[in-house]
Parts: C-alpha cells; structure tokens; sequence
C-alpha cells in the first residue's frame, strides 16, 4: 500500500525533524513546508493526506492556512498543534474542517493516536465505497436503482403485471423515471421483442395530436402529400408509451379511448377503419383525479387506462436511494469523460440527504454529469457543485433568531423555509407547495401571513 504523505506547516524545522526520526515516520513520509509559503502552491504539486499546523500565534494564522488547505482539497485531514486556547476557539477550528487540536508541549504518542484515528477513518471510506459498488449491482433492476422497501415492492410487481398486462398507469413527479418503468415492463413482456414507441405529449402542438397518434392520408389538409401512418399504427403487436398522458386535448380523449376498447382507430382524412393490437403504458406527473373534477380529463379514460397503477415516490420520500444513484451515475460519467472519480465528500453527503430535489432523480443526475466534467478533484466537495446548491448549503445550519440570544419561535423557521423554497423554485408556487406538502392556496395564505415579499415568475 502506497505510504501516505503528512505535511507539517511550520516556521522552522524543528519539529519536522522530531518527527521525522519517531516510529510515525514508518507509516507516513513526512514532508516540510514553512507556513510563510504559499500553501496552495505547495499542494498543488504534493498529493499531501494528512497537514499539521504547528503556531504558537493566535489562531487567526492557523485558522487561515486551515481555511486554504480545505478550500484547495476538502479530504485532507489537517491536524493544529499549538498553547493552550478555549474551548470556544478549538470548536472553531473544528468547525472549520480541523480533524484534531493537540495541545503544545506536542506528545509524539497523541500524534500517533491522532494519525491512526485519521487511517482508520480513510479505510472506511474505501471499504464504504467497495460496499457502495456492491450495493449497485444488487439494487439495479433494468436499469432502475434504489432499495427503498416501495422501489423493491415495485420491482417485484414488475415482472407479475408485465405478461398479463392492457394497459399501465405510471404516476410520478417528473425526473422520478417513469419512462425506465415502462421499458422494464415491455422488456418483461410478451412483447419484449416488438416496437415499445414513445409519444411525448408535452411536445404535440395541440392541433397535431389526432395526426401523430392515428396518421393521416394524402390531402387530408394542406401540406400532407403522402400517408402517414400514426404512432398506434407503429406501435401493432407491442407496446406505446404515452408521456405526461395528462397533456392530451379533451377533444382527442374521446377518439384515444376508442382506440383502447376496440382497438380501432380511423386516420385523419379517411373512411377506413384499422385495427390495431396494442398494449399501452401512460404516465403523469399531474394529478388526473384532480384533471376529472375539473373537466379537463375524461373518467372513463382514466378508468380504462388505471388497471394497475404504478406510483414513482419522489426522491426526497426516498433518501436511502441517494447513496445508489450517487454512486451509479458517478461510475455512468467516470467512464464517458475518463474520469476517476471515488465518490462524495461528507459535506456533500448530508447536502444531497437534506436537499428536496425538485427535479427528483433527473436534477441528480444533471448535477453529478455537470461536477464529472468539471471536477478535477478525487473526491466532489461543495465547491464543485453548481451555485445555487453551494448557496442551499450554506443555509443548512442557519438558525435564524429574532433578538440577540434570543432562539426563533416556529413561525420564524416556518417564513425561513418558506422565503428559502421560494428562492429555490424562483418563486414558483406549485412547485413550491409541493416541496411543502401544503396546497398552492395555503402557501399563498401563509406568504401574506409572514409579509414574504413575493414576485410571480415571468411566463
């Protein structure tokens, strides 16, 4: 195993030198830097694990070459030696990223502990990650990841519905992967090796839904110089997915219905009538329950298309997934840009668990694609990710008060949350009283309730 590096910050070499000729020097190589140098210059060409900042100075200068060192690299384990100081100031650096303060005279036997509590701690990262890698290949279920107890009940419901099987209603926020469901259902149908056709409904212009999904014949309006067959016409014999369902004009509801229970459809611009032998899966992220009791969805649509329904859990409701499709995604971008990285720093960690992802598992992924170009690191600290989470972690911890020593009453925590969903969402109300689990109407009640000042976004 490759000999870790220890740095020791210094105004001279007395101490490296102690060092240097003590049993620790076995374990470590042992390395010099004066601590009037510039610390980045110097680790930049050194791959340095472990730093000790040895000052007799007050803290300011140690906290500094501290503040430089976790900026540049966040894994290193930086140890302070130094007199005597608070309770108060040793929490300080602590809280800045010090792994341990050792009080001066410095004991070569408390920097032994100190460095085999920092080894220890390193070979669980590595045995943390070799398990991390196990678990992906146990919870992968066609290309879906997690191992929430609701993600392995759907998996096994899978491959039961998929022989038997008309239809298929997939339900979910967006970026939930609705679209890996219906995949993993065509791959363990009958139909595993007939077309699976996907229709996005958000992006048909509405005047153009009856010709995409049942065709049309040559001059059937202007512009249509040949036959065009529909999606459902591609699709005979296997499987059409119909996206974001929800988007269909009321008007093609009727005609898609018909299509479902006699599996006959008439081309736009014709008189006759095919027949076609389709299964269909249809997904959305609204509400269609809420789509009948305003008119805008047919029931006896939904109850044609709701033979078994298939519910995506957002991914703030499955947090222990996280870990998994870190990991995954980490592997899927190592391998297209070239990169090598190990995983995530503890920071990040606890970002990506408190963090409600609006954008479920997509805005995960598009993160993690983005760090994997960029990053030039080992490890992905909060310094690589994009501003707007840098900004979000640094709220985390914020405790907001109303006088001074005097703790904020829940109302108070209440309009913080509130003040910091709205600036995550750009004050998008639905979005927002969906991370709050409230309705649109009660989170507007609440904005006028705590005086939140509040812009409406620009359509």
């Amino acid at each position: 195993m490759t000999q870790m590096k220890l740095l020791i910050i210094d105004e001279d070499k007395a101490l490296y030198d102690k060092i240097k000729k003590s049993p620790i020097a076995r374990s470590f190589a042992i390395q010099f830097c004066s601590i009037q140098e510039n610390i980045v210059d110097y680790l930049q060409g050194n791959a340095i694990n472990v730093a000790l900042i040895n000052t007799d100075e007050n803290q300011k200068k140690s906290s500094l070459v501290l503040e430089k060192i976790k900026k540049f690299d966040s894994l290193i384990d930086v140890l302070i030696t130094g007199k005597a100081q608070s309770s108060e100031d040793v929490l300080h650096l602590i809280n800045k990223g010090a792994s341990d303060y050792l009080k001066k005279p410095l004991r070569l036997e408390a920097l032994q502990t100190s460095l085999d509590e920092i080894s220890k701690k390193r070979n669980l990262r590595r045995e943390t990650l070799r398990l991390e890698k196990r678990l992906e290949s146990k919870y992968v279920f066609q290309g879906i990841i997690g191992k929430s107890p609701h993600m392995l009940e759907i998996y096994s419901l899978i491959p039961k519905i998929s022989k038997y099987f008309s239809s298929v209603l997939v339900t979910g926020e967006t970026g939930t992967g609705k679209e890996l469901i219906a995949r993993a259902i065509h791959h363990f149908s009958h139909t595993a090796n007939r077309k699976f056709v996907v229709c996005d409904c958000v992006s048909i212009p509405e005047n153009l839904f009856e010709s995409e999904l049942f065709g049309y014949t040559k001059g059937a309006f202007t512009g249509a110089d040949r036959d065009k067959k529909g999606l459902f016409e591609e699709a005979d014999k296997g499987i059409i997915f119909l996206d974001e369902i929800g988007e269909i004009p009321y008007s093609t509801q009727a005609k898609l219905l018909r299509v479902l229970e006699q599996h006959q459809f008439r081309p736009l611009g014709s008189n006759q009538t095919k027949s076609v032998d389709v299964r269909v899966i249809a997904a959305t992220s609204r509400n269609l329950r809420e789509g009948i009791k305003k008119g805008t969805f047919r029931e006896d649509l939904f109850h044609r298309l709701n033979k078994v329904e298939i519910h995506l859990p957002p991914l703030r409701k499955r947090p222990e997934d996280i870990p998994l499709l870190t990991r995954y995604f980490l592997n899927r971008y190592n391998r297209k840009f070239s990169k090598e990285i190990k995983g995530i720093s503890r920071r990040v960690q606890k970002l990506f668990q408190r963090y409600q992802w609006p954008g479920n598992i997509r805005e995960l992924e598009n993160v993690l694609e983005s760090v994997s170009i960029l990053t030039k690191k080992d490890f992905i600290d909060i310094q690589n990710l994009p501003k707007y989470l840098q900004e979000y972690f640094e709220s985390l911890d914020k405790i907001p008060y109303i006088e001074k020593q005097k703790l904020s009453t829940l109302e108070d925590l209440e309009r913080e949350y509130i003040i910091h969903v709205l600036k995550l969402t750009e004050n998008n109300l639905r979005k927002a009283a969906k991370i709050l689990d409230i309705s649109r109407t009660t989170l507007y009640n609440k904005i006028k309730k705590y005086f939140i000042e509040y812009k409406a976004p620009k359509i």
